[in-house]
């Protein structure tokens, strides 16, 4: 432990500056607190008494080095003196119930008062005296400054061998193919966001996937990204992390929540493209077929082969509408949803979409005449009237959907344009 370091009987002082701001949440403010703070570094904490005093002096000594006048705003969960050591060193300490890591950062935004945040944990695993990257790239226009500890420097014995080369490197990558970005290491706990961008990111996991959720809406909303190296150090000599303290099924655990975060923002991946290649291969296989069956050399494309193209016709098609529907739910920039609305004004597409369903019961008619007529007995007698029926339910099957999907792709539109996001401090 550096010479900052003090024991906890030597530092602990009464607390003599709090608010309560509700009946589960106090502030504690430091005697020299800072007014009109630049930049803020929010750290969430439980039980860090054995790092708090040094965290907190190296912050101040990053912002010294940095040039930029900022606070330390500890939110709070421990059992232990972690709040009066931080507050004693100089943090505004928000004191929470323990109800996970990204729900601590949620109490934490409204204390924010800088224009910028870097973001942390407060066992010194991050070295936070290395804050001036961090704002050369908020100088620079940056609105996000993602830290990257493999583009930095990782101490021998900081992170297990199987989250440096197995963990983290898959779902990064998983992130990127979703994504379509860049990032060379989505888990780094160091981070950086301007307070506008962070309030309309409107985050909601309360768990450890709030990492995921930040990257992948700093894509979704087009802010302008950047990384930047950063130092990882192996924790203290007495510490145990969270991860160790949960047990060894909790980075499995955390791993699983951020693969389901990515896969529930970036489910128009699994949809959309997927979705028109597979209702394109679906009429491949049912148009052509639509007046008998097609020999192309030894292949034979008969009705079972139509009713297949049928049914891959039908999910790709689904899957294609969700998907933009997808999109829309997660659009933060508006571009999306002017896309869908442009390409499915509401009049036409209702229009089109009643003429295939005409069109599909037109050409099902001579099939249930002949139904009618056979004592309702269907025959192979009029083998062309059988495909040109499959034909007839695709279209009429499209036609439903595209209303259906019409309506629902207006409607989330209205349910988004409601949703207004905090205004910033």
């Amino acid at each position: 432990m550096s010479s900052h370091s003090a024991s906890n009987h030597e530092i602990l002082r009464p607390v003599t500056a709090a608010n309560v701001l509700s009946e589960d949440q106090e502030l504690l403010i430091p005697d020299d607190d800072v007014s009109d703070p630049e930049l803020s570094i929010v750290i969430p904490a439980l039980d860090e008494a054995l790092t708090i005093q040094d965290f907190v002096v190296w912050c101040r000594e990053g912002m010294a080095s940095a040039g930029i006048r900022g606070e330390i705003v500890i939110v709070d969960s421990s059992s232990d003196a972690t709040p009066q050591i931080a507050r004693n060193a100089g943090a505004r300490v928000l004191r929470v119930p323990k109800r996970g890591l990204g729900r601590a950062y949620l109490d934490g935004i409204p204390q924010i008062r800088g224009r910028f945040v870097i973001m942390g944990d407060a066992d010194c695993t991050y070295d936070f005296r290395e804050l001036a990257p961090f704002m050369q790239k908020f100088d620079e226009g940056y609105e996000f400054v993602m830290g990257s500890r493999f583009r930095g420097k990782i101490e021998p014995g900081a992170m297990p061998w199987l989250h440096q080369h197995f963990g983290t490197p898959v779902t990064t990558w998983i992130l990127n193919r979703l994504f379509s970005s860049e990032f060379s290491d989505i888990h780094c706990g160091m981070r950086g966001i301007t307070r506008d961008a962070l309030v309309r990111m409107d985050l909601q996991s309360e768990s450890w996937e709030y990492a995921s959720e930040m990257v992948l809406k700093s894509v979704q909303m087009q802010l302008r990204t950047a990384e930047v190296p950063v130092s990882f150090l192996k924790d203290r000599e007495g510490r145990v992390s969270h991860h160790r303290r949960a047990g060894w099924f909790s980075p499995w655990k955390a791993a699983w929540i951020n693969l389901r975060a990515m896969f529930i923002y970036g489910s128009d991946f699994f949809m959309l493209k997927p979705g028109l290649l597979l209702a394109a291969l679906g009429l491949l296989l049912t148009v052509p077929v639509t007046f008998g069956d097609i020999k192309i050399g030894a292949v034979t494309l008969s009705l079972n082969a139509q009713f297949f193209g049928l049914a891959v016709f039908v999910v790709g098609l689904q899957a294609f509408f969700l998907g933009c529907v997808a999109q829309v739910l997660f659009d933060y920039t508006g571009r999306r949803r002017r896309r869908w609305l442009g390409m499915f004004p509401y009049t036409r597409t209702v229009g089109i979409a009643f003429l295939l369903v005409l069109t599909g019961v037109g050409l099902c008619v001579p099939l249930a005449v002949a139904y009618l007529n056979n004592g309702l007995v269907l025959t192979s007698a009029n083998f062309v009237q059988d495909h040109i029926a499959v034909t007839g339910l695709a279209s009429a099957i499209a036609g439903a959907q595209l209303f259906l999907f019409v309506l629902l792709l207006n409607g989330a539109v209205v349910a988004t344009s409601r949703r207004k996001p905090l205004e910033p401090y």
